[in-house]
């Protein structure tokens, strides 16, 4: 490795610890905590973990763990175990992030995807795996969509997602070019990354701020292939950037982020929307999904590619049928404007406005992390076992909002913001 990465991957392991954790003295940290649809960081992520575990250790942390992960080992199961055993998920990877997260100390994770790695295994058998892990890590990911404890999600590049995003590269550069483009995207590239980031934080702090005085009750999204009314829960909250733990830890959850997000009203949304982006999930690639809506549940969904992976996706549970999650972001933030697709969620999302289908983040809405199921429900909450993002947004979507007494105001034109902060 060149110094200059050196130093750059140096950086990096600065803003995971001290932006998107803001790691406490006294902390315990857990390396390969939860994350949907991940089995612990990628073995070949061993040069930054070792940094990550050195510089949190000198930072105060009371013990730095690891959970170990390697996707081609979940090829080589579905591929090779037995089929009765597909649903059987390790409990000691349960009882790990559960312990750590319970107790409100500190979860990180990378997203490391291989895109084709499962292009030729069964996606029933796929789906299946999928619905039994979700079930078994509930109870986890209830205490990380309620922010219970300070998480991060943050990406790592391997070769072959590399091999995927630039085939006309050079083979040998093509890494090295992800690299590149991960550091400019998590504004390492700056002098004081550290700053820069504080900045970043402090302009999507002004977007929810506007937002939440204007307790838009809807909005409606509009474009080629688009038009949707989505309502809003009274009392709603949006959120952007770095945000506040139940453990009182100011953390930025993922790196990158360019959005500002809110939870839709699950009873409310209407009419029909088009991805403009394909989606990767599970293993899978998703292209040119159509909903149709109709209060708040989707009565009919077709795909280009992947169509039957997503209908088994959306048999889930009740949940998986509505929208949990509605988020802004301009398109000429710098991953749009890159021009590509990243087959990975946490960095395609962050390019486009976009709905999630399934569980909504208790955070949004006014007391919702002190609500039963029950009473989230009946507020306008979504519940499921999933999370599934979908890009809807580019340069030709606009997004009004409405407010009480039935005015309209311009919230996004031409993909871009309409208003001043």
């Amino acid at each position: 490795m060149s110094s200059e990465f050196e130093q750059k991957l140096e950086k990096y392991a600065e803003v995971i610890l001290k932006v998107g954790l803001n790691l406490q003295p006294g902390q315990r940290l857990l390396i390969g905590g939860p994350m949907l649809d991940a089995d612990g960081v990628p073995i070949e992520s061993a040069p930054l973990v070792r940094l990550i575990t050195k510089k949190a250790y000198q930072m105060g942390a009371r013990l730095v763990d690891v959970v170990w992960g390697d996707v081609q080992l979940r090829k080589i199961r579905f591929q090779n175990a037995p089929k009765d055993s597909i649903e059987e998920y390790p409990k000691w990877r349960i009882d790990s992030r559960y312990d750590i997260s319970k107790a409100g100390d500190a979860n990180v994770n990378f997203s490391s995807p291989n895109p084709d790695l499962l292009s030729e295994v069964d996606s029933e058998l796929v789906s299946k795996f999928q619905t039994s892990y979700y079930k078994q890590m509930k109870h986890v990911y209830d205490l990380l969509t309620a922010n219970a404890f300070n998480w991060l999600i943050v990406p790592f590049p391997n070769d072959d997602w590399a091999d995927k995003l630039f085939p006309d590269v050079p083979q040998n550069s093509r890494k090295d070019k992800l690299w590149d483009i991960i550091f400019e995207i998590c504004l390492i590239n700056h002098e004081d990354p550290i700053s820069a980031w504080e900045k970043h934080n402090i302009d999507l702090s002004k977007r929810c701020n506007y937002l939440n005085q204007k307790q838009y009750t809807a909005l409606k999204l509009t474009a080629p292939g688009t038009d949707l009314m989505i309502g809003l829960p009274k009392n709603h909250i949006w959120d952007g950037g770095s945000t506040k733990a139940q453990n009182g830890i100011i953390f930025t959850a993922n790196l990158p982020t360019e959005e500002v997000y809110t939870m839709p009203h699950k009873d409310r949304v209407d009419g029909v929307v088009s991805t403009s982006k394909p989606v990767y999930y599970g293993g899978y690639t998703v292209e040119n999904c159509r909903f149709k809506f109709s209060k708040g549940r989707i009565v009919e969904a077709t795909a280009d590619k992947g169509e039957n992976y997503l209908l088994k996706t959306l048999e889930t549970d009740e949940g998986a049928c509505s929208l949990g999650e509605i988020a802004l972001v301009p398109h000429s933030s710098p991953i749009s404007q890159s021009g590509l697709l990243f087959y990975n969620m946490l960095i395609d999302e962050n390019a486009s406005n976009h709905i999630a289908l399934g569980q909504a983040y208790r955070e949004s809405l006014k007391g919702g992390v002190t609500l039963t199921d029950e009473e989230f429900m009946a507020a306008g909450g979504n519940n499921s076992l999933i999370h599934l993002d979908f890009m809807i947004g580019s340069g030709e979507m606009n997004v009004n909002g409405i407010l009480d007494d039935e005015t309209i105001e311009p919230v996004m034109q031409n993909g871009e913001w309409a208003f001043e902060v």
